[in-house]
């Protein structure tokens, strides 16, 4: 009876953290609903136009390069990723603050990158920590994450809804509140730490100049550039052909809520198989999802195709952070996961929102789609290669 006792305190404390991490991680991808889904269009009724939209957008992942490797190894330098969490809270709501003044493209511009320095880290250095804490308190990142999914989609929808009421001069001050419940949120995180082993960052880039790895990350460019591009995209695709923003947010309503199932299984099951035929068969749902948005002309067709996300993000996400985990030691989790984040948000923004903006914009939305069903196909390619390759070197 005295053992059960003393164990109670440690299962109340497990479901604590884990019910901390959930509403955090729901709140956070709240905000990125915010800016993924109403921020182009907000630019878009202020006048500018799609490459300038795209610029605006590429902007920020440029300096996204330099925040996340910083924030990486600051926290693995330091073994802290929760303050790091709440400083990057802090620095957006002055960001997005000071963007209710300017109206000059430049300045919107420069506020963008600033903005995105402390915006980019977050996903990373939450990931790191959900990681960590799922190996604790016996839960599958999967089934933690899942709640970001939720938290995405039904702010997607429920502002899309309000935002067709309201306007979308209210974007910014939505943006606000749901950053500022994030920032009270962190502070009922768990600092979950891992090796305390001292950290030898030339070990890690060491490791970094193995083929296999430097394979791995090409491979993760060019899935997240065709990625990217829809991402930041498909709402401006969507307004062009004649949807409304409730539309808009269906179609995030649509693609968060299809990954749930997909990483709730992937959670469960998903270590039953192996991490790059699974990649594989993603970048070949990549393909046909991107393909058939550049065939169809029916704005709700091309928003049914967001359906599509759950077989495509929602398992190439959870299966490279997985695959992604072989390859790096712990102590390294974090820089690791930055340079993940450096590929996944900051090049493939930077090429998808400069290069991408300049393809919509001179050679339409069907052209667009089409480079990113060959970039897909390409990854698919490259992922098949590193499997026989490693499968042939017997791991």
């Amino acid at each position: 009876m005295e053992q059960s006792d003393a164990a109670m305190p440690s299962a109340a404390s497990f479901g604590r953290d884990k019910h901390s991490l959930r509403a955090f991680s729901f709140s956070m991808y709240a905000t990125q609903a915010v800016l993924i889904s109403y921020i182009p269009l907000y630019f878009m009724d202020q006048g500018f136009s799609a490459h300038q939209i795209g610029i605006i957008y590429s902007t920020g992942p440029f300096i996204s390069i330099f925040a996340n490797l910083m924030m990486g190894m600051a926290s693995d330098r330091f073994r802290t990723i929760k303050k790091l969490l709440t400083i990057l809270l802090v620095g957006q709501l002055a960001m997005l603050a000071l963007l209710f003044p300017v109206h000059h493209f430049a300045l919107i511009c420069l506020v963008m990158t600033a903005f995105y320095f402390f915006q980019t880290p977050m996903n990373p250095l939450s990931d790191s920590l959900i990681l960590l804490a799922s190996e604790r308190i016996r839960t599958p990142y999967a089934l933690i994450r899942i709640f970001g999914s939720l938290g995405f989609a039904v702010t997607a929808f429920l502002i899309g809804i309000l935002l067709k009421h309201i306007g979308s001069d209210w974007t910014l001050p939505i943006g606000l509140c749901t950053i500022s419940v994030t920032l009270v949120l962190s502070f009922f995180l768990k600092d979950y730490r891992g090796s305390t082993r001292k950290i030898e960052f030339s070990g890690f880039f060491q490791l970094l100049r193995k083929p296999e790895v430097l394979f791995f990350f090409f491979i993760i460019l060019l899935v997240s550039i065709s990625h990217r591009m829809n991402e930041s995209f498909l709402a401006v695709a969507l307004r062009q052909m004649g949807a409304s923003d409730s539309d808009v947010g269906l179609a995030w309503l649509f693609s968060a809520v299809s990954e749930i199932p997909v990483l709730f299984l992937m959670g469960k099951y998903g270590h039953r198989f192996k991490e790059l035929p699974l990649l594989v068969f993603a970048c070949l749902m990549y393909m046909l999802r991107f393909w058939l948005a550049s065939v169809l002309d029916n704005p709700f067709l091309v928003l049914s195709t967001q359906l599509m996300h759950s077989v495509t993000f929602g398992i190439y996400f959870s299966t490279a952070l997985r695959y992604l985990s072989h390859l790096i030691p712990e102590e390294y989790r974090s820089s690791g996961q930055a340079v993940y984040a450096v590929v996944w948000s900051g090049l493939a923004g930077l090429i998808s929102g400069t290069l991408g903006g300049y393809i919509f914009e001179h050679y339409g939305m069907s052209n667009f789609y089409r480079v990113g069903a060959v970039l897909a196909l390409i990854s698919a390619v490259l992922f098949f290669c590193q499997h026989i390759f490693a499968r042939n070197a017997g791991r």
